[in-house]
Order: structure tokens, then C-alpha cells, then sequence
């Protein structure tokens, strides 16, 4: 008699569980959401929608519409801090180290437009969904040493004016692309130039960067 023996399958790729797929889900849409309505517009059934799930769901796992625009809030941060980590910015000298953050932080808000409507929402909140997150302010006591470290650094070969503030110098990088994009449609108008297209955005970049170095260097 022949013996027939089993033929031994494949291991299964591993799969994210149901619920974590779920999860993920939600965030993505309510990201959305709320970067497209804001706290007080944003629609719970909206975001069940898009996530394909049950509001049911959504509260289960996140409570509620409140606390889920937190998190959104706090992973909002602490994306772009995550992003300013994997820059090499300390084997560059200082004068090409702020070029390429200067650089990345423009880069960074055309590619996630949601980033600053969030921000501008949670300013309008008073910041109240983030006041309490410690997670929050670790990454960002991180990223202000390690850019303070590099003007420092310009300061002591030269390169940039002594005593220079990091936390003073971030928010001059940011604002220089912020408020020119938050406003690019009325700027648009009121200027008569597109603030938005490929060569705008160009010259607006070379703009930043020159007028960063100008402001640091000795």
C-alpha cells in the first residue's frame, strides 16, 4: 500500500491583525477630516465612512471625537520631528546643515498640506490638545539641542553670529513658508502673480535660504 503523506504548506505571511488595520484606517481618514473641516466641522460619520467602519468602532478605540483629533495633533508633530531625524544634518558644516533645513522644512509642507491646516486648527484651540503630551515636548527638546548644537558650532568657526537662539531661528524658518503658503491664494490676488507655481515655489525657496544665511552669518 502506498502511504500518502502530507505536503507541508508555505507559512502564511504575517498579516496586521484586523483591529490594527481598523485602527490605521480611522487615523488616515480622520486625518482628513480634520484637516479638511477642523475639530468643530469634522464629521464622526464622515470619517466611519471613509474608513470603511462603524462609528461604534471609532469610539471603541478612540473614545472620542475629541481624543482622536489629539492624537491626530500629537502624531502630526511628531511626524515631521521624525523627518527632521533622518536628516544628516551633522556631517554637513553649519552653513550647508541650515541650507538643507531651511530646504526640507518648504519641501515638507508641499507635500503634507494637512500639516498646517491641523496646526492652524489647534491654534485655534489654544493648544489644549497637546499641552499635556510629554511624548510631544521630549521630541521636540531633542530637535531644539540638535539644531542648537549645529549654530553653535557655525558660531565658533565663524560661520554664524554668536549667541543665536535655535528655538527663535525654527520659528523664523517655519513662518517664511508658512505664512506664504496659508496665504498664497489671497497673495495670489492681491499681487497679481501665481504663488503657486513651479517657478514661484522655486524662487520662494532661493528666497528663504538666502534670507536665513543673511540673518546667521557672521
Amino acid at each position: 500500500m502506498t502511504r500518502v503523506t502530507k505536503t507541508s504548506r508555505p507559512p502564511s505571511p504575517p498579516r496586521i491583525r484586523d483591529a490594527e488595520a481598523t485602527k490605521l484606517r480611522i487615523l488616515k481618514a480622520a486625518k482628513k477630516e480634520f484637516a479638511q473641516n477642523g475639530l468643530e466641522g469634522a464629521r464622526v460619520d464622515a470619517i466611519a465612512l471613509e474608513a470603511q467602519a462603524n462609528k461604534r468602532m471609532i469610539y471603541h478605540y478612540f473614545e472620542s471625537k475629541e481624543n482622536l483629533f489629539k492624537i491626530i495633533i500629537e502624531q502630526a508633530y511628531i511626524d515631521i520631528r521624525l523627518e527632521e531625524a533622518l536628516l544628516n544634518l551633522e556631517s554637513l558644516p553649519p552653513k550647508d546643515a541650515i541650507t538643507e533645513f531651511v530646504r526640507f522644512t518648504w519641501n515638507y509642507y508641499l507635500k503634507n498640506p494637512e500639516f498646517i491646516t491641523l496646526i492652524n486648527n489647534e491654534n485655534l484651540n489654544k493648544a489644549r490638545h497637546i499641552k499635556g503630551s510629554l511624548t510631544l515636548r521630549e521630541v521636540s527638546k531633542k530637535f531644539v539641542a540638535r539644531i542648537q548644537a549645529i549654530l553653535d558650532q557655525g558660531a565658533q568657526d565663524g560661520t554664524f553670529r554668536p549667541g543665536l537662539d535655535a528655538v527663535q531661528v525654527n520659528i523664523t524658518i517655519a513662518s517664511i513658508g508658512y505664512y506664504y503658503l496659508t496665504n498664497s491664494y489671497t497673495g495670489s490676488v492681491i499681487f497679481n502673480r501665481d504663488f503657486l507655481s513651479k517657478k514661484a515655489l522655486q524662487e520662494r525657496l532661493a528666497f528663504n535660504i538666502d534670507t536665513i544665511l543673511r540673518l546667521l552669518c557672521a
